[in-house]
């Protein structure tokens, strides 16, 4: 491994002979410098990846009632119920992304970024067709683990390459791009589940049009993961269109392959804003690098502190965003039934207002895409947790009595946590080194996920207890609250990171 600062070259790049002066032309684009069209080729597989997370929401009772035997939406105690069973599946996906972002995202820092791409994205898609096909409650769960090994590395290496050719200081931007099709994604996953798997009712019970029959029979849910695999799909056959990361292949000592995309890059950017800017200072870039990827972590003290701090910064983050994403509408439900609203009513009630918040998640992406570079990414963390707060109270105070204002309570909700994320992702990358950033996003987000089992299992998994535990008109807001206290930690922890806004990558991780 050798570390270089070599010479200037012209702007045409004729003559460019180390990394140094190569990532130096990368770092004076001011602008997006590969084609726009790339932009969607990656979004459609973050559009995809999060229609997976989002969908079995709100089709699993109608999988459930298919799949495993005597199951049902609700009934007396000793009943199958799918709420019951929905635990397992969601937990060993989970699994999954955490094994898929150990195991595959290291990879990428070894053999590139693009060709994982293309890999990661077909890993998941061959999980949603199974899942489309499975017979049993067996099956269905290690399609889900499949599912989830793809989805773990992909969401790793898409933040990764968008960090390494976005333009310096718009990073935050143009993860939030890519994250506006993150939300769409949920929210097509969501709508079309209640559309497709839950039987019509009249808003805000269920939607009119839905078509599932009345005891959640129909094929709805098999149709949803068959939609899933053919974005898959698609997404596969654009991503061959991608470049190679620059700053990955001159970490790999292939300089002359990294000039060439940045000479792309360069008459990209050329074109729509005429002469560019002098190249960057030269700094410090590492060629040739053979060490495994987790070593340049686990054994650079730096690098090792800050996989620490961001390891407890996404356990925090991830109790509080999978307590709710998995728990709102079980919380909702009894709530609702406790105001003599019929069980199937209260169900579908519940569920429309999780879903309306799916249009707080499609606001905040683009929120974040227009103002995420105004502030350090740590100041969004609190920003995010006040939001995330009075949107928990709102649905907590007024789910019981106010059907409006508390939709309006979850729209805020998501928008918070959702805020919260692409901000994360950013930070996240920004504070590795090209040679192992894939493999330091893996560590810190897919060992952060381990508080979303948390939040799924010690909060999401025991709100029947907490509703006994707290009773009244206050016991909602209070198990809100306390599903709310991780992302309060995590803003607050966050206060003490790194800053990295407007600084060049190689600057932040040396």
């Amino acid at each position: 491994m050798a570390s270089e600062t070599g010479g200037t070259s012209t702007p045409s790049g004729a003559g460019t002979t180390s990394g140094a002066a190569v990532v130096a032309r990368q770092d004076r684009i001011p602008i997006w410098s590969l084609s726009y069209l790339f932009i969607g080729i990656i979004g459609i597989g973050f559009l995809f990846t999060f229609y997976d997370i989002f969908d079995i929401t709100v089709s699993f009772i109608q999988t459930c009632t298919q799949i495993v035997p005597h199951c049902v939406p609700g009934g007396p105690p000793g009943s199958i119920l799918a709420s019951d069973k929905l635990g397992l599946p969601v937990e060993l996906n989970l699994a999954g992304y955490v094994i898929g972002a150990l195991i595959l995202a290291p990879l990428a820092d070894r053999f590139g970024r693009r060709d994982m791409l293309l890999f990661t994205l077909i890993l998941t898609g061959i999980g949603s067709l199974y899942t489309a096909f499975v017979g049993d409650y067996t099956n269905f769960i290690i399609a889900r683990v499949i599912t989830g090994i793809g989805i773990g590395a992909d969401l790793a290496i898409v933040n990764t390459f968008i960090n390494e050719v976005a333009p310096r200081g718009s990073s935050a931007k143009y993860t939030s791009l890519i994250f506006i099709m993150s939300a769409l994604g949920a929210f097509v996953g969501i709508w079309l589940g209640l559309i497709l798997t839950t039987p019509p009712g009249n808003f805000p019970s269920g939607l009119s049009f839905a078509i599932a029959g009345s005891e959640f029979q129909g094929d709805g849910w098999r149709i949803m993961y068959a939609i899933g695999a053919v974005l898959a799909l698609v997404g596969v056959l654009l991503r061959f269109q991608l470049p190679e990361s620059p700053r990955w292949l001159i970490s790999r000592g292939r300089v002359a392959d990294a000039e060439r995309v940045v000479v792309s890059m360069e008459s990209h950017a050329s074109r729509r804003m005429g002469e560019l800017p002098a190249p960057a200072d030269e700094l410090p870039v590492q060629t040739g690098t053979t060490r495994i990827p987790y070593s340049e972590i686990l054994t650079n003290p730096l690098y090792l502190r800050r996989t620490i701090f961001l390891v407890v910064v996404w356990f925090a983050g991830y109790i509080t965003i999978y307590g709710i994403a998995q728990g709102l509408t079980t919380l909702l439900a009894p709530v609702l039934i406790s105001t003599n609203v019929a069980p199937p009513a209260a169900a579908g009630e519940a569920g429309v207002i999780a879903a309306l918040g799916t249009f707080g998640f499609i606001a905040s992406a683009i929120f974040a895409y227009y103002f995420g570079e105004r502030l350090e990414r740590k100041f969004w963390l609190p920003i995010s947790a006040i939001l995330t707060v009075i949107g928990c109270l709102m649905i907590g105070a007024f789910t019981a009595s106010n059907f409006t204002l508390a939709a309006i309570g979850s729209i805020i909700t998501f928008f918070g946590f959702n805020l919260w994320v692409p901000m994360t992702y950013t930070w996240t990358t920004e504070h590795y080194p090209t040679r192992a950033r894939a493999s330091g996003f893996a560590l810190g987000d897919s060992l952060g996920h381990l508080g979303g089992g948390v939040g799924i299992i010690v909060l999401a998994g025991n709100i029947p207890n907490l509703l006994t535990t707290f009773t009244g008109s206050s016991g909602p807001i209070i198990i809100l609250m306390i599903i709310c206290i991780g992302i309060v930690l995590a803003a607050i922890i966050a206060l003490f990171g790194t800053s990295t806004r407007q600084k060049r990558l190689d600057e932040v991780s040396p």
